[in-house]
């Protein structure tokens, strides 16, 4: 409570006030300098500047139409040549020249995801070309999909990940060979705002414990597919701005990096290697999806989601693994080449 308050005489500029035992002194200001604090103007912060995008690689080509012909070399005598693609609907596909492509490229195995189809395509490839074919649908019509088209017969063939088959239907083949069992693989997608996410990691956790499965078995291994991943900040375009987004969680990358790393369970099992990068470890803007939206493709402003890994017992095998960038327009992913030497396919 406030006891007395006393006027005094005191120099220029300066009234006290006493209040109880406090006294508090305050300077008398100049009426220009009692202009309030928040009435002073802060100088605005400098304009960012707009930064245009810039390809990695503008050597690369931008085509917006699918060619109608390819200039691809033939593999190397005593190779075997294996190719994914994720066909982004296989019949609209093979209307804009899915097979002008696959009898250029010759490849003795083809491996497709997302074809969206229920049911066999006859014209997907030349059944004299192409003798086995091997089909798994989803349940859900126009939905996910993978084939695989072979010259030579495998041994055997799963559908689907072993004890997990009615989850993972119509998004894993794998085929059985002499010397690799091949994994052929349409990953799901984290979806928007991520709402498919842990349904994503449930599908990691059951398709490493299959890989670390066969490793057991002492099978050499081949994984590929639309894995829908971009593991590093390399293999995307716009890494600063898309960390929550589907593919490029950390989540999903840390689940991909335990494929590629030394078995957690069992370190004597050794991780899977990501061929491309294995060649090309530091190169960036390679990419293997662009958007139909916002030009992506013309700039050259992609995603590498697209994978051929395989078991380090296999890497001495590996001439090239290739990505196919001129082969865009029929599908919003290119291919990819997988070119092998001295394994053998069938069993004499």
């Amino acid at each position: 409570m406030i006891k007395s308050v006393r006027a005094l005489s005191i120099p220029c500029f300066f009234h006290t006030y006493a209040f109880t035992n406090m006294a508090v002194t305050k300077r008398a200001l100049s009426p220009a300098a009692e202009t309030s604090v928040a009435d002073v103007k802060k100088p605005k912060p400098a304009a960012k500047k707009k930064t245009t995008w810039e390809p990695f690689d503008p050597s690369l080509p931008n085509n917006m139409v699918f060619p109608t012909k390819f200039d691809i070399p033939p593999k190397p005598p005593g190779t075997i040549k294996i190719v994914s693609y994720n066909v982004a609907s296989l019949n609209a596909c093979i209307k804009k020249g899915f097979n002008t492509y696959i009898d250029a490229e010759d490849a003795d195995i083809v491996c497709v995801q997302e074809t969206k189809v229920n049911q066999p395509i006859s014209t997907a490839v030349n059944d004299k070309v192409y003798k086995y074919r091997y089909w798994s649908f989803d349940e859900k019509k126009g939905y996910a999909g993978v084939a695989v088209f072979s010259k030579f017969k495998p041994e055997k063939i799963t559908y689907g990940i072993p004890e997990f088959e009615k989850t993972t239907k119509g998004r894993v083949i794998s085929l059985t060979f002499a010397s690799f069992v091949l994994i052929a693989t349409y990953v799901p997608n984290a979806g928007e705002k991520l709402i498919r996410l842990p349904e994503r990691q449930v599908f990691n956790s059951h398709m490493e414990r299959y890989i670390r499965s066969l490793q057991k078995e002492g099978k050499s291994v081949i994984w590929t597919g639309d894995l829908n991943v971009a593991h590093t900040a390399d293999d995307l375009a716009r890494p600063e701005t898309n960390q929550k987004s589907a593919g490029f969680t950390i989540e999903e990358r840390t689940d991909f990096s335990k494929v590629l790393k030394a078995s957690e369970e069992d370190p004597s099992l050794p991780g899977l290697i990501d061929t491309w990068r294995y060649f090309h470890p530091t190169q960036k803007g390679h990419y293997t999806y662009y958007g139909y939206r916002f030009k992506s493709r013309e700039k050259l402003m992609g995603w590498r989601l697209d994978y051929f890994t395989v078991t380090p017992d296999l890497l001495e095998n590996v001439v090239s693994s290739e990505i196919r960038h001129e082969a865009w327009g029929a599908s919003d992913h290119v291919p990819l080449v997988l070119t092998l030497k001295d394994v053998q396919i069938v069993n004499e």
